[in-house]
Formats: structure tokens, C-alpha cells, sequence
């Protein structure tokens, strides 16, 4: 089959070879992977920063593809099913724990940029109908990520929610945050990007560059209330502005790190307005299919932005990790 391997910690180590078919083994699924989506996880691993990466591996941890083959003791899948495999299979539900999250495709399991990938038929979840390979191979990371950033806050009609950015969870988050009856605020630099947001729902916008007391503005538009949840996608440079834009009462979901996450935190906005901070490792098997099952329902689509072919891999690696640029996600097609 074909096949992208990493060989180094670098951008520019990404080589096309040939290796053996895989085989679906007792409890697995082979799945023809037919697209892939990356996440900033996947350029941390290029770069170094995420262990227990032995080389040369097949990277990226998102994709979406049909199944070919099944595996003994397989049921409730069939060939010609198109499917989305979870990023941890070993974490079927409730709460995380090492055990859970020890095998991570991309990281030391093989991810989507090969062909054909075996997968245990347990962490498969079935693709909407209303999408496309492409917008299936966003949902794994991404979206289970937002799912849970709205579940957090137990939104409903009335709730507000500030969205930092327009990658691929915040761009998730607005469109669930939508689906739920919330009013969002999204901030980004770009006015192009803010038009976009608009154009999917954003009810409020602001330029952060433009307005760089947007945690001010936040408390502006909500007549001093603030956010009922703040997806923080960001880290050290806005979490403290992250904490002012939020209600009492409030969730501020801390999923991102671009800035940094050597933060300094007042403790007061936290104990006064007694702030929930919720971390956040994407999710188990499960929630990636309520999230699923949520996108079904209400027919929203993941935005992507740009489609590589495969043979481009490392121009799509170099796109993400220039950073700002995309507006939703960065696709690998096979």
C-alpha cells in the first residue's frame, strides 16, 4: 500500500513509500483511508514535543475512510460502512485514564496517511450521511473537543459563549454552541475570518488587534455579565483576559496552548466569581459519538479550508504550523 512515513523530528522529513497491506486482526476493522485532516498535535509530534514517537512512523491522527474487511468476532460493521476511527481507541467512556489514552494513532499507533489502517471495530464511529470523506476526517479531535467545551457548560437558549479564534475546535464549538440556542462572541485578528464567523452563525464579533481589551468588550456586550463559557484556544497570552470575560458562575475550558502555558494567574476572578476551569484531552469513543450523532442532527459541516494531495504533506505541515492562516481545518486527500 502506499504510504507517508515520518523519519524525523522535522517538517521536511515526510517520504511516500510502499508497505505491506495490513491485516484486520480478532475484534479489528480495515478501514481504506480515503482522507485526513491535521490538528496542531500533529505537528507538535513532527516537531519533537510529544514522547513515545519511534520512527519511521505513519502520522496524523485524524482521517475518515469505508471499511474493507472484517476481522474475526467483528459485528455491527460491514464492508462499504464509511467511518471515522477515534484517535485513542483504548478509550471507550467515562472518565480518562492512563490506561485509556496509552495507544494514540499518529503518536505510536499508525495514523491516517497510509492506505489502508486495521483499527479495533470498537473505537469506530459511524460517518453522517450528509458528509463527505474530507469533512468526516475533521471530527475526531476537533470536534469531540468542542462537543465537550458546550457540554461543560450546560448551555441553552440565552447562554452566552466567547470562541477564541477560527481553528477547527473554535470554528466546532460556534457551530454547537449554535445548535444549543447560545448568543456567541467570536475574537480573531483577521476581519476576513470575523466575516466568515458571521456568515456561520457568530451573532458578535471582535478584532483583537483592533481591540485588544476584548475581554472588556465581552463584559460591554453582555451588560457587565460576561460569557457562560469561554472556549480558551489560546493559553498564556489570554487566559487572564480568558477569566475577566467570564459570568460568574462561569466555564472557562482550556483546550489550546499557541502562546504558551507558563501562565500567570490571578486567583481572584476564579474564587469570586467561583469560575470553573476545565481542562480538556479531546474525549472518549463516546463522546466523539454524541458529537457525531449532534452533527447528524442538526446537518452542520466542518469548515475546511484547504485540501492537500498526499504527495503535499509536508506544504500542509508548513501551513499549520505557520499558524493564523487556516480558517477551520487542513485536509489530506489519498
Amino acid at each position: 500500500m502506499h504510504a507517508v512515513q515520518l523519519t524525523a523530528h522535522s517538517l521536511s522529513a515526510f517520504h511516500l513509500t510502499e508497505l505491506p497491506d495490513p491485516q484486520a486482526g480478532h475484534g479489528e476493522v480495515l478501514v481504506r483511508m480515503r482522507a485526513a485532516t491535521l490538528n496542531y498535535l500533529d505537528v507538535a509530534v513532527a516537531l519533537g514535543a510529544i514522547p513515545g514517537v519511534t520512527f519511521p512512523m505513519v502520522p496524523v491522527a485524524d482521517g475518515a475512510g469505508e471499511v474493507v474487511a472484517l476481522g474475526e468476532g467483528v459485528s455491527g460493521w460491514a464492508v462499504g460502512d464509511r467511518v471515522v476511527p477515534h484517535f485513542m481507541p483504548g478509550w471507550q467512556d467515562g472518565a480518562m485514564a492512563p490506561h485509556k489514552i496509552a495507544a494514540m494513532r499518529g503518536i505510536n499507533l499508525p495514523g491516517s496517511l497510509a492506505d489502508y489502517v486495521a483499527v479495533p471495530a470498537h473505537s469506530l464511529v459511524a460517518l453522517p450521511a450528509h458528509l463527505d470523506f474530507v469533512q468526516g476526517a475533521a471530527l475526531p479531535i476537533a470536534s469531540t473537543t468542542a462537543w465537550n467545551a458546550v457540554r461543560s457548560a450546560t448551555l441553552r437558549p440565552g447562554s452566552v459563549v466567547v470562541v477564541l479564534g477560527t481553528g477547527a475546535v473554535s470554528i466546532f464549538a460556534l457551530q454547537f454552541a449554535k445548535a444549543s440556542g447560545a448568543t456567541v462572541i467570536l475574537a480573531s485578528s483577521s476581519d476576513a475570518k470575523l466575516e466568515r464567523a458571521r456568515q456561520l452563525g457568530a451573532d458578535h464579533v471582535i478584532n483583537y488587534r483592533a481591540t485588544p481589551g476584548w475581554d472588556a468588550e465581552v463584559l460591554k456586550l453582555t451588560d457587565g455579565r460576561g460569557a457562560d463559557l469561554v472556549v480558551e484556544t489560546v493559553g498564556e497570552a489570554t487566559i487572564a483576559r480568558s477569566l475577566n470575560a467570564a459570568a460568574m458562575g462561569g466555564t472557562v475550558f482550556t483546550v489550546g496552548f499557541l502562546s504558551g502555558t507558563a501562565a500567570s494567574i490571578n486567583l481572584m476572578p476564579i474564587i469570586v466569581k467561583a469560575l470553573r476551569i476545565v481542562g480538556n484531552n479531546t474525549g472518549s469513543v463516546a463522546d466523539l459519538a454524541q458529537a457525531t450523532r449532534a452533527i447528524a442532527a442538526h446537518r452542520i459541516v466542518p469548515v475546511i479550508d484547504r485540501i492537500f494531495d498526499i504527495a503535499d504533506t509536508g506544504a500542509a505541515y508548513a501551513e499549520l504550523s505557520a499558524g493564523g492562516r487556516h480558517f477551520g481545518k487542513l485536509a489530506i486527500v489519498h
